[in-house]
């Protein structure tokens, strides 16, 4: 039986021409219009790249700061040394220890957002493999959440910096504001994760490296972007 589309849904349906593709400024202010959840949804971007991801040297991930933050509240746990909590509690990480909640993890426990730690602890991080790695939680130092700067890793997590790497498919997804966010300030994070790939493409990837961009919210319908409108 084919699913019913509600009014609402055809409403938004309606104001997105499929045919065309926004600019990011155009985007970022229909997206509001068309969001029509009954709490505050994520905007999220896609990012289908012309990248062979099954090749290490076209794999596309890192870390960005976006100017405005996620809009959300992000859960950080530390996994440290001792000597490292204080200055992990003082910039505000939501758990710090290391042996209490790598046993926590290994029986289940993921209920958190970001996982930060240090060089010296990542063999006992590592284990942790199977249970972090599919939730993408896995500290890597290519986003910073392997460092000796714990305080300042937590405050730019805590500020609004995310992870992003392509998937098998060879397409990025990121959450990149609240619908709430004024127009501009969504079109200014879109901007910045965008121009962000766009500098990381990869020297063994031949021919169009951005393929294709989507704008959606939570439960929207999403917004072809032109690739024009934010690669310089």
């Amino acid at each position: 039986m084919a699913s019913r589309v509600t009014k609402k849904r055809k409403a938004s349906l309606a104001k997105v021409d499929r045919a065309k593709a926004y600019s990011l400024a155009e985007a970022s202010s229909l997206v509001k219009e068309i969001s029509n959840s009954k709490f505050d949804a994520s905007v999220d971007i896609a990012v289908r790249l012309g990248v062979d991801p099954r090749k290490a040297n076209q794999m596309v991930r890192g870390s960005v700061a976006l100017p405005h933050g996620t809009g959300k509240d992000v859960r950080v746990l530390v996994l440290c040394t001792p000597d490292k909590e204080a200055e992990a509690k003082a910039a505000g990480a939501d758990h710090v220890g290391l042996d209490e909640y790598i046993n926590k993890i290994k029986a289940g426990w993921t209920d958190i957002d970001v996982i930060i730690t240090m060089p010296s602890v990542m063999g006992k991080v590592g284990a942790l493999g199977k249970v972090l790695g599919p939730r993408g939680l896995m500290p890597n130092p290519k986003t910073g959440t392997v460092t000796m700067e714990i305080g300042k890793a937590v405050t730019e997590t805590k500020a609004g910096k995310i992870d992003f790497r392509v998937d098998k498919y060879g397409i990025i997804h990121s959450s990149v504001a609240k619908v709430s966010f004024d127009p501009k300030k969504i079109e200014e994070n879109a901007n910045e994760l965008l121009q962000t790939i766009v500098r990381m493409k990869p020297s063994s990837a031949k021919g169009a490296y951005i393929k294709s961009v989507y704008m959606s919210s939570t439960m929207s319908p999403s917004i072809a972007i032109d690739s024009r409108s934010f690669v310089v």
